[in-house]
């Protein structure tokens, strides 16, 4: 960044840099640079400057100049946090494309893009007031106060410190005291989140690396037994005559140190100089490369698939590979991505979910070994630092990761796959920006001029329509790998079911009879329900009250390992009431299913088999997901039940039943996407079963299974449902033929965000004629977090012009409308493509 966006400068001269805050103001904010940095400032480092009137902000240098802000005198940058650069020149690019694009501003993007732990926190402190004299003070001091005052005689303390010392965590009239006394001061003292982490060595000291004085010491500890023992598991572990070196690295803390070696007794061996105790900097996590060479061996049609691609790369950027579920498109990635290796490029491997990664990383890292890192939200801050610093160091030339992976500081890439390209979970939805990783991926793809892949066994309308308009080339892959075959597909009429009564609770006969069969063979089962929760509703059988959420408008979800009420909007919490509010009836029913309930009516039905769950319950933790997927991996679960999570690219041998609950709530959502997610979420979890020689069986419980999407689903007619869907489109004025841009109003008082929505609306249409506005009205579900909510869409012909011109204006309408004192604090959510 600093070779593009700096110049040189005279280190005598008065020096300004513009940086960018991690704020949601549209506007770079001018500081005066001191002398002393001039020879060390460049754009990209990070800097700490004073924002406001109290504020310590990290921001980002963009440019450096000679001229002074005209209507103000600019403040000085108080440090530079790095020597070299944090993000390059692509990235401050990619960043304003995304905030002109997604209408945001470029702090709401900087803010998303750097990990926390690059931004700096505070932490207030206290310390004695310089101008504080025990002798000479008017003042009297309680124990407590004294005590503490004795104490800051010596160090700074921050609160935690204090707390301790005082023995109560009631330290506020404390402090208040001793602030009104002029005893103390109370200051913020800025720090780095990020933190290397650090292992404590032992190492025999460089004395008794001589022989014939370590014979003598251990003469002289010879009546010692405990010391003696941990000099002789330190010198089998590390071999200090042959070869000295394995001595000045030691060996870890940890390891030495077991049940039958007290930390004690290594304790004094330090104390004695006879052991040194040192600290080194080591990685969170890394790869050990591979010690044998792992070639992957491509049958016939991944060949032609692999071939196709390439010479597609001749002529266009992207390329939408379209396999079936288990034909193998890993195999085709990893014999792309070891050439891109090869040819000194970077490489960015994108998969929509974290569950993801666990199965496949086990599998890159035997072949890429340290080159590899992994990236996504379930990593601590320090984790995310590590991988953002080993990109910037070329460490890591192959990141595999989700969505917020297209921020990372790569200056060299040559591939990028965005794997399950069709899935909505690439879309990041709160806060801004509210961008699509595969959207972003496209244009990291022109800026880097690297190649792009986009796969999956479903296709997204959008991107299958760009490739057969000739924008992406398409290569399809039909057969599965080896001899797999498809699944065969059965339905389950529930209403037929229900009717003649040989359901049991919410399971089909047909799907019992086929978890049963499995069970027995020593196979596994996948049951998908799309709704997690033990019931998306509770009722009063006799009055029909219905527990509502007092923040959203809409009812509670019963979580039975919970036993309570919770809203899947704003979190709100309450405990299921034993009888009615309103009639005091005791019979309160659940409606409707989840996967909790799901879980608890199998095991009535089959008590001996070990189930598991996969939804955002059971996968909020660093290894929820890792956990459940080795417990189903190491056969150890027969079923294992899930929400949309267990629908994405997972492969298990063992699995030979797949089951699909409510199918027919998936395909009559209220939107114009509901029949293509519908469409590739039961054909993506039907890809589950049966990934080896056996062939799987699939069973889709709906009321409806003459439907004609499910004619589409038993077939495996992908490109025909997709000119199906498109044709539909073209007629509705949906994408591909259309962009969307999406507008919600936000206020606590819904006469005031009915109004300014109207109002705002009407100024829109009185100055972009070209486009097509819908609304102001009501969204389906009209209040969350206590917000009223009012929904405005505007479709933009793909072909028409002037797409920057219309967002100018609803960017300035914004300005307008704020600028109304009723409608000062109305926020305005801008959301472009939305999924």
């Amino acid at each position: 960044m600093a070779k593009e966006l700096s110049l040189e400068f005279d280190p005598r001269e008065t020096l300004f840099a513009d940086l960018v805050i991690p704020v949601p103001i549209d506007k770079l904010f001018t500081y005066r640079v001191p002398a002393a940095f001039n020879d060390k400032i460049k754009a990209g480092q990070r800097a700490i400057v004073q924002f406001g009137a109290k504020k310590i902000q990290t921001g980002i240098i963009v440019r450096l100049h000679n001229q002074p802000p005209a209507d103000h005198e600019a403040k000085y940058i108080l440090d530079l946090l790095d020597e070299n650069e944090v993000i390059y020149a692509q990235q401050f690019t990619l960043y304003q494309w995304m905030a002109s694009y997604y209408l945001c501003t470029l702090g709401e993007v900087v803010n998303a893009a750097l990990p926390s732990g690059l931004k700096l926190s505070s932490e207030s402190m206290v310390q004695i007031d310089p101008r504080f004299d025990f002798e000479t003070t008017a003042f009297d001091f309680s124990e407590k106060e004294r005590m503490v005052l004795q104490r800051l005689k010596h160090e700074s303390l921050n609160y935690s410190a204090i707390v301790k010392l005082a023995g109560s965590k009631a330290i506020y009239n404390l402090l208040k005291s001793l602030v009104a006394k002029e005893a103390i001061i109370i200051f913020e003292q800025v720090k780095e989140k990020f933190r290397p982490k650090t292992e404590k060595r032992i190492r025999l000291a460089k004395e008794y690396t001589n022989k014939k004085k370590l014979e003598f010491l251990f003469e002289t500890i010879a009546k010692k037994p405990k010391q003696e023992a941990v000099l002789l598991k330190y010198l089998q572990h590390i071999p200090v005559f042959a070869d000295a070196s394995l001595n000045e690295k030691g060996m870890a803390k940890a390891l030495l140190a077991d049940e039958e070696i007290s930390d004690s007794v290594i304790k004094t061996l330090i104390k004695n100089r006879i052991l040194e105790e040192f600290e080194v900097t080591v990685p969170r996590f890394g790869f050990d490369d591979p010690k044998h060479d792992h070639p992957v061996l491509l049958s016939e049609q991944q060949e032609q698939a692999r071939n196709a691609i390439l010479t597609f790369f001749e002529e266009k950027n992207t390329v939408l590979l379209h396999g079936v579920t288990g034909s193998g498109k890993t195999e085709i990635y990893i014999d792309l991505i070891r050439r891109a290796l090869e040819g000194g490029s970077q490489v960015l491997y994108l998969l929509p979910e974290i569950a993801l990664t666990t199965q496949i990383v086990l599998r890159l890292k035997k072949i890429f070994g340290s080159a590899l890192g992994v990236y996504h939200s379930k990593f601590s801050d320090n984790e995310r630092v590590e991988v953002w610093n080993g990109v910037l160091t070329n460490k890591f030339r192959f990141v595999i990761g989700v969505r917020s992976s297209v921020f990372l500081p790569f200056d060299n890439l040559g591939l990028i796959i965005v794997d399950e390209e069709h899935d909505p979970s690439y879309k990041q939805h709160e806060p801004a920006p509210r961008y699509h990783a595969r959207d972003v991926a496209l244009w990291m793809g022109q800026a880097h001029n690297a190649k792009v892949i986009l796969g999956s066994a479903t296709p997204s309308a959008e991107s299958y329509y760009q490739a057969t308009n000739g924008k992406y080339g398409l290569v399809t892959l039909t057969q599965r790998f080896g001899e797999a075959t498809l699944p065969q597909i059965f339905f389950a009429d529930m209403a037929m079911e229900k009717k003649s009564k040989t359901n049991r609770g919410e399971f089909s006969s047909l799907l019992l009879r086929s978890i049963d069969e499995a069970t027995k063979k020593k196979e596994q089962s996948i049951l998908f329900q799309n709704r997690r929760g033990y019931a998306p509703m509770v009722q009063c059988e006799d009055c029909g009250w219905v527990p509502k959420c007092i923040n959203c408008a809409v009812s509670l979800t019963y979580h039975q390992y919970r036993h309570a009420l919770v809203c899947h909007y704003c979190g709100y919490r309450e405990p299921l009431p034993a009888q009615c509010p309103e009639c005091s009836s005791k019979r309160i029913l659940t409606l409707g299913y989840g996967t909790e309930k799901l879980e608890e009516e199998l095991k009535l039905h089959f008590p001996e088999i070990h189930t598991q769950r996969m939804d955002l319950d059971t996968t909020r933790t660093k290894s929820g997901y890792d956990d459940i997927i080795s417990g189903f991996e190491s056969g150890a679960t027969d079923v294992l039940i899930g929400t949309q999570m267990v629908t994405k690219g997972l492969d298990f041998d063992k699995v030979s039943l797949v089951g699909v609950f409510d199918a027919d709530r998936l395909m009559h959502f209220p939107d114009f996407r509901s029949y293509e997610r519908a469409f590739q979420l039961i054909t993506q979890v039907s890809g589950r079963a049966g990934r080896r020689a056996k062939q799987g069986k699939v069973v889709i419980q709906t009321s409806n299974p003459k439907h004609a999407l499910f004619a589409y689903v038993i077939e495996n007619k992908v490109t025909e449902f997709l000119k199906e869907e498109l044709a539909d489109r073209q007629r509705h004025y949906y994408p591909p033929f259309a962009r969307l841009i999406e507008i919600t109003f936000k206020h606590t008082d819904k006469k005031v965000v009915v109004e300014a929505a109207e109002q705002y609306t009407a100024a829109v249409k009185a100055k972009i004629k070209s486009v097509k506005i819908l609304g102001p009205g009501e969204p389906m579900i009209s209040k969350i977090r206590n917000e009223y909510l009012m929904h405005v869409l505007i479709k933009i012909a793909r072909n028409q012009g002037g797409l920057p011109d219309i967002k100018a204006v609803l960017h300035a309408q914004e300005t307008i409308l704020h600028q109304e004192k009723n409608f000062r604090n109305v926020k305005v959510v801008f959301d472009v493509d939305p999924a």
